[in-house]
């Protein structure tokens, strides 16, 4: 077999409704050297049963829900790639997924993760995600979320982030900033991620012929998303927004925050507004968890806060 061994990791959480369908379009893929890992967080909706009917597949068991970063992270200490891709298991890759990825890691020496076109599973002409932002306000962002596909995201381009729905990542940048931060639990790890990765030096770039179909939020979302994001939000900006771009832009920060918790107060009859003003709340008590890691972060630093900013988006 010729290109490197692409280990694709599925964490899994009572999603057997999904997996068949992601499973299927795995053993439908034209780049032949890969393995499949599903990490299963404790599911009991018959999760495992049904895995048993993929030989192909190694599962990994774990005992209590670790949530999408522990899980992430069990699998990539299993796996055996020198890359690897994460899928979600509410899915379906297009058959030449994995041989766009391959191939675009060959292209881009510099890229040290690569962002997938994650189109929607039920309106495939309609975006989840081009890639990924972040604004000098600190709010990431799906870039072209629920824009209709007229070709303006046909370029394969550098972009800050890679939504980790549909993403892969060479061995050496975990070598080199660590793994996943389990803290964030569920939401924005992968954006956690990329900010280390873009202060450490390493680029992301979109492959627009990667295509992916997500069932957005089927297994998670609604209050549950509503409250990691809103925890996780001020979780980013304690742990990986440089201090100096911090000086400079807390005012647009601590707006964009406040605009949250307003939209959320007017929204208060919804759970999901509710969860997240709940998640502000815990962010803003627990975020010393995450800014003691900042050392640890801006140790590995090989990139200005003027490159970084470069690379950021405005509104």
């Amino acid at each position: 077999m010729t290109g490197p061994l692409i280990s694709v990791i599925i964490p899994n959480w009572n999603g057997a409704a999904h997996l068949p369908t992601c499973l299927e379009a795995l053993r439908r893929q034209t780049y032949p050297h890969r393995e499949i890992l599903v990490v299963d967080n404790g599911s009991t909706d018959g999760s495992l049963d049904l895995l048993a009917g993929y030989p192909e597949v190694r599962v990994l068991a774990l005992r209590r829900n670790r949530g999408f970063a522990g899980a992430a992270n069990a699998g990539i200490r299993a796996a055996r790639g020198e890359i690897i891709a994460l899928l979600n298991n509410d899915t379906e890759a297009t058959p030449t997924w994995l041989e766009a990825l391959a191939a675009a890691f060959e292209r881009h020496p510099d890229a040290g993760l690569l962002a997938s076109r994650i189109m929607l599973f039920d309106r495939r002409d309609v975006f989840h995600s081009a890639g990924d932002y972040v604004r000098v306000d600190g709010i990431p962002g799906n870039r072209g979320v629920w824009e209709r596909d007229v070709g303006q995201y046909d370029r394969e381009e550098e972009v800050f982030s890679a939504c980790g729905a549909a993403a892969a990542y060479r061995r050496a940048l975990f070598e080199d900033i660590g793994l996943f931060d389990e803290d964030f639990f569920y939401s924005c790890e992968d954006v956690d991620l990329a900010w280390r990765a873009q202060i450490a030096g390493w680029n992301c770039w979109y492959v627009p012929a990667a295509v992916v179909y997500h069932k957005l939020s089927a297994t998670g979302g609604g209050p549950i998303a509503s409250f990691y994001d809103g925890r996780n939000f001020i979780y980013l900006v304690a742990k990986d927004y440089p201090a100096g771009l911090l000086r400079r832009f807390w005012p647009r920060i601590l707006q964009a925050q406040g605009r949250i918790a307003c939209e959320a107060l007017k929204a208060w009859r919804g759970a999901a507004a509710r969860a997240r003003l709940r998640g502000q709340i815990a962010g803003l008590l627990t975020w010393p968890r995450v800014a003691r890691k900042r050392r640890a972060v801006f140790a590995r630093r090989r990139r200005s806060d003027a490159a970084l900013l470069a690379r950021m988006q405005w509104d």
